[in-house]
């Protein structure tokens, strides 16, 4: 059975050798993230480039996504590098002090919306919401608070606000030149960290398009104001090729107690406003040390895969951790076992719908004929832009899509697509009228159909252009194929 649901993993000092990556592409990664919130541009390139050499040794099409650092709100440091809080003591961030003069009453800040949209009785979350602290009173220079849930407090700790709403903008200086840099090694997919709603991503777009980049843009989804709009988050999906649950955060802003069901709603969203989605954020955080996952972890990953995700992501998992090729199996085992779930083969996706658009027709059409008809094997798509696969990775299928495709970036990004399958295919080989014949002949080979199945394929008049996906044809293997 091949996995469906794609994995993402990150690199870092621990996949940084040409031995490790090409042991976890083997494992089954099929994009890797390379997580600008660390190291150096150079690093990235080199690292981009060496997935690429490797993949394209081992006959594989890996994404590289670039994942943007955005507008990450930290406290200074202080003198003793760390401090004790403790439940009901008053503790204050103040723009006066130096950048390494924090101490047990307070610590520097220079972030103008934390002072700008902090007011009495908001409450702040440091390090990951592990500590909480009540606002008392806010000068526009210093702001004083009560410590709710104490702890240690160290250099350089995230800030958020609980229910959202600190107005940082989503793009900094920073990652407008890390952009040039995501353009400059080609990077298939760029995320663009706390989106505030579509014209942050527009903007992105823009600044892609004026570097020479086609990547396509991942909102990663976690402001809790972007949740709590129904039609502000559907902006957002629009005008984004995919989105991420980023899942810590978000899960800081809106409670953990809120976080599955955003979780759920954010996947059912994206897949039916045609985007791809993918999960992030602890999934399998305890094999950073373990080389087995626990048994919620397990939970965790079966249930983002019924709820429908398209892929999965590792974060310091694979960047750091101790076990990354056996955090790679694991993940692709619960991922083939949740794949087996009745209800991820099942699909009532837009079923009701009129459609606007002869491709969008024929993509959805062929993957009800192929839920529906016995003895299909297999989906084909002839494919220039892998925007008929998109589609039909929307349908919730136990059948592989295969998409034969010339285009090197048309076959890298569709390695995030649930359920699509990537063939290398040159238009310029083949007669128009012997595309059929090479597609079943493909398929045998690869050993996927034999004699007797049928396959559902789809193509255009001319299989070398754009937009043009208009025919679905049901082959049975081994007969006469037209």
């Amino acid at each position: 059975m091949l996995r469906r649901t794609k994995i993402v993993a990150t690199l870092g000092p621990a996949t940084d050798s040409v031995e490790s990556l090409e042991a976890i592409i083997k494992a089954g990664v099929d994009v890797v993230r390379l997580n600008f919130s660390h190291g150096e541009s150079e690093d990235h390139i080199q690292r981009a480039n060496r997935v690429r050499e490797v993949a394209g040794r081992l006959g594989r099409f890996v994404a590289v996504l670039a994942d943007l650092q955005g507008p990450k709100i930290r406290i200074a440091r202080f003198s003793c590098d760390k401090i004790t809080l403790n439940a009901g003591d008053c503790f204050a961030l103040d723009t006066r002090l130096g950048t390494n003069d924090g101490d047990q009453s307070a610590v520097g800040i220079d972030h103008e919306a934390v002072i700008n949209d902090t007011r009495k009785g908001d409450v702040l979350l440091l390090d990951d919401g592990r500590i909480e602290l009540l606002v008392k009173s806010n000068d526009g220079v210093r702001i004083e608070c009560d410590v709710l849930i104490g702890g240690v407090l160290s250099n350089n700790k995230g800030i958020n606000k609980k229910g959202g709403g600190l107005s940082a903008k989503a793009l900094t200086d920073k990652d407008k030149a890390d952009i040039k840099v995501a353009a400059q090694f080609d990077a298939d997919y760029v995320a663009v960290s706390f989106p505030r709603d579509a014209s942050d991503m527009n903007e992105a777009r823009a600044l892609l398009a004026d570097a020479g980049s086609e990547a396509g843009l991942i909102a990663k989804i976690e402001r809790a104001e972007l949740v709590a709009d129904n039609e502000m988050l559907d902006e957002v999906i629009r005008v984004s090729n995919g989105v991420m649950v980023a899942r810590g955060d978000l899960a800081v802003e809106i409670g953990d107690a809120e976080l599955v069901a955003i979780q759920k709603h954010i996947i059912q969203r994206a897949r039916a406003l045609n985007r791809v989605v993918i999960t992030a954020t602890q999934m399998m955080e305890s094999m950073i040390t373990s080389p087995m996952p626990t048994r919620a972890e397990v939970s965790d990953v079966a249930n983002a895969v019924i709820d429908g995700t398209d892929a999965v992501m590792l974060s310091a998992e694979t960047a750091v951790g101790e076990y990354p090729v056996e955090v790679i199996e694991a993940m692709n085992r619960i991922c083939t076992g949740a794949e087996r779930s009745p209800t991820t083969q099942v699909s009532q996706h837009r079923i009701h719908e009129s459609f606007e658009k002869i491709d969008e027709s024929i993509a959805l059409s062929a993957m009800y004929a192929a839920n529906h008809l016995k003895g299909v094997k297999a989906i084909v798509s002839m494919t220039e832009t892998g925007a008929t696969p998109l589609l039909m990775s929307r349908i919730r299928s136990k059948l592989p899509i295969f998409s034969f495709s010339g285009q090197l970036h048309t076959q890298r990004r569709m390695a995030l697509y649930r359920g699509v399958q990537t063939i290398p295919f040159n238009a310029a080989d083949v007669e128009n009228e012997a595309v059929n014949r090479f597609a079943i002949d493909t398929l045998l080979e690869k050993k996927v159909v034999e004699n007797g199945d049928l396959v559902i394929l789809t193509k255009g008049d001319y299989v070398n252009a754009q937009g043009g996906t208009n025919t679905m044809k049901v082959l049975r293997v081994g007969g006469e194929i037209r």
